[in-house]
């Protein structure tokens, strides 16, 4: 056996360092530094290629994690980027973004020991940021171009995997959506600090170099009406992403001061984005209090510190260990000076008098079994007590809010609003309307970027396969 199997003895699990807390929270610059190639290569060998890569089955895209492990370790970093794309046409993002600790990191059979999981996430973007910058493309000189054409509504992460898959096929791939950047909450939701917008660009300069073409600024229903679409197009996938914000009904959320977590994370990205240096939200000296725990939350936290809060308090009504967020965010969060409050339940947004928030009156909460496999926390009577607030943002999730001309032209429809895929008989993402596919959260519910991948990856396989049946009822007729 070789010696490289047994690298994790000598050699620790070492992430790429980040930028200083001082430094990082002064702007809004990606705060993960980046291996050098020796590192990089020496983080891989780390990999003990166990013969049951549990982190390829815990991996939403299943991506070939110890294959291109083994590539990285011989420096062969083109073949590793063809490699990763054949399984995530986003590679790049899902290396900045994914939970890896929940994910492939959190299943690496080293995780289960006292070494410390192989560093996964951070070589896959190291791999493709390198391999992009000496030039890497995908080669698609062997595709043959079908003649077939197919609408993309939404240009997120679903969308744009969908646009990948089809080019690899040789179906033209139109983009249409309402904004005027693509990558949807990747550009729009995601702040900078996690993910660079100069990371997105890159990715439509290869998209666009694939030969998809985007359509920006043109919401269909509004600019485009989605039956011209219909009768145009030979397929539509739909990714119009989670964007109905969960109100918690909480009496005084109608105060001044208190933000719903997208429409405030849109807007401060936007301003960058504008390159404008003052912000619409003067948190300076003041106290913000963000209810949620969810990478969204974690989001808002570290943004209000940008923004220069006196003290940002996260409020969750379960512990630590349930949080749906990235315990690496959480971590960050604490690193950059957020208090976390666990087990306490909001209950009231408090009024100063005068329209304003004052603070939340939270209730202690308890878990309790609930039969499902996940506690429910529960209020604990007469716990209730006052957290001062100047400024709350409240981020409870997302809801699909599928348009209407989806049901209008007789897509089937969840009662929460998600769209219905894949039924019995029906291709991957395929729709009750044989010709519309959909994917991301619009099907799930607001979930991880990776999965909305999954669903525009399988989609346009899905899309390719149907168009291909066409093809070959076709011949068998002429």
């Amino acid at each position: 056996m070789s010696a490289k199997l047994f690298q994790f003895l000598d050699l620790p699990r070492q992430p790429p360092r980040t930028v200083p807390v001082a430094v990082r929270v002064l702007g809004y610059g990606e705060i993960g530094g980046d291996f050098a190639s020796p590192q990089a290569a020496s983080q891989a060998e780390r990999c003990i290629d166990c013969g049951n890569p549990y982190c390829e089955h815990a991996c939403p895209v299943h991506n070939y994690i110890p294959n291109w492990l083994k590539l990285v370790q011989q420096g062969r970093i083109m073949e590793a980027a063809t490699l990763m794309h054949e399984t995530n046409p986003l590679p790049e993002i899902c290396g900045r973004v994914c939970p890896q600790d929940r994910l492939c990191e959190g299943a690496c059979t080293l995780e289960q020991t006292a070494f410390g999981a192989v560093t996964i996430g951070s070589i896959e973007r190291w791999v493709t940021d390198e391999a992009l910058r000496q030039g890497w493309r995908p080669d698609l000189s062997k595709v043959i171009e079908t003649g077939y054409r197919v609408a993309i509504i939404g240009a997120g992460p679903a969308g744009l995997a969908c646009a990948d898959r089809l080019r690899r096929e040789g179906i033209a791939a139109d983009v249409y959506d309402r904004q005027h950047e693509i990558g949807g909450l990747l550009t729009f939701g995601i702040p900078p600090f996690k993910l660079d917008k100069g990371v997105v660009r890159t990715r439509r300069e290869v998209l666009e170099g694939m030969g998809v073409r985007f359509l920006l600024g043109k919401e269909v229903g509004r600019d485009v009406e989605f039956g011209a679409l219909l009768e145009e197009y030979d397929a539509i996938f739909v990714g119009t992403g989670a964007y109905t914000f969960v109100d918690g009904q909480l009496p005084g959320r109608e105060l001044q001061g208190v933000h719903d977590a997208l429409p405030f994370l849109i807007a401060n990205t936007e301003r960058l984005l504008r390159d404008e240096p003052t912000s619409v939200f003067d948190f300076h000296g003041k106290h913000v209090v963000v209810l949620g725990g969810g990478d969204t939350g974690m989001d808002c936290n570290r943004t209000a510190i940008r923004l220069g809060a006196a003290s940002v308090t996260c409020v969750y009504r379960r512990d630590e260990a349930s949080m749906p967020g990235s315990a690496r965010e959480v971590n960050y969060s604490r690193e950059e000076g957020v208090t976390f409050m666990f087990h306490r339940q909001p209950v009231a947004i408090l009024d100063n008098g005068k329209g304003h928030v004052r603070g939340v009156r939270v209730v202690e909460t308890q878990l309790v079994d609930s039969g499902d496999g996940r506690p429910r926390p529960q209020n604990v009577p007469g716990t209730e007590s006052d957290i001062p607030a100047d400024v709350v943002i409240q981020s409870f999730g997302f809801l699909p809010s599928p348009p209407n001309w989806l049901h209008a032209h007789g897509v089937e429809l969840a009662p929460s609003g998600k769209v219905i895929t894949g039924a019995q008989g029906r291709l991957p993402q395929q729709t009750s309307h044989p010709k519309i596919f959909a994917g991301g959260d619009n099907v799930r519910g607001a979930d991880l970027v990776v999965r909305a991948v999954y669903d525009g990856r399988e989609a346009g396989s899905g899309i390719a396969s149907m168009l291909a049946g066409v093809s070959a009822k076709a011949v068998a007729v002429g």
